[in-house]
């Protein structure tokens, strides 16, 4: 999985992005993997859909294999835009997963396919529509209040989804394995007996605050190099 993200997780990716100072680029809650446990990681082939499969077709035969084909569907709940032949073509173009703004259907040949697919959920009833189609319908998707182009990557697991810009993914992602070092550490250190408040100087923060109201507990977590805030 690129990036070492197999290692990490999207709420790790969301702090490292904060401490950063990048663009918090958070898919709009609910949108989970079709088999639990699923994840994916990789660069953004942009897709909007139009009522009809041929949109998917035409796109994945620029799909380099890795890619993650993010698919906009405006968010609708009225009709499920991906299903199994699609995710088996998908499969077939070397995609690395599927992540929709949207509905899916086929739920069971999709737990049987493997690829990894991203949705709000299942619905019986494919599209009805057949929608006039933009010219940048290739290049460029909406996820919820988000644009995405092939310029980015996305990273999605049980948590959600997180889109990250591609030439800010390498210092992203090693941020979040420094994040994810400290946090597992400090993991140990409380089932070791040490607990977080005495960890992160609790005591020394609330003193701090009471002779400053503006000293913050994440301005505190920064001085002493804790992390658990971002």
């Amino acid at each position: 999985m690129p990036m070492d993200f197999a290692e990490l997780s999207t709420p790790l990716i969301a702090d490292a992005c904060v401490r950063l100072g990048e663009p918090l680029r958070a898919a709009p809650a609910g949108i989970v993997p079709v088999v639990a446990g699923q994840r994916v990681a990789g660069r953004v082939l942009p897709v909007r859909h139009y009522g009809s499969v041929d949109v998917f077709l035409e796109v994945l035969a620029r799909a380099e294999a890795g890619d993650v084909l993010v698919i906009d569907n405006g968010g609708r709940e009225d009709e499920a835009c991906i299903g199994d032949l699609a995710v088996l073509e998908a499969e077939a173009a070397g995609v690395a997963g599927v992540v929709v703004w949207g509905l899916h259907r086929d739920t069971p040949d999709l737990v049987e396919i493997g690829l990894p697919v991203f949705s709000y959920g299942r619905h019986a009833p494919g599209p009805v529509r057949l929608d006039e189609r933009d010219a940048d319908a290739l290049t460029r998707a909406r996820f919820g209040e988000h644009e995405v182009t092939g310029e980015d990557f996305v990273f999605g697991d049980e948590d959600g989804v997180l889109f990250v810009a591609g030439a800010r993914v390498e210092a992203v992602s090693a941020t979040a394995r420094n994040i994810f070092r400290t946090e597992r550490e400090q993991a140990r250190r409380i089932r070791a007996g040490e607990t977080l408040r005495e960890q992160t100087r609790f005591d020394e923060y609330l003193k701090g605050r009471d002779e400053d109201a503006s000293y913050t507990f994440r301005r505190h977590l920064r001085r002493i190099g804790g992390a658990i805030e971002e």
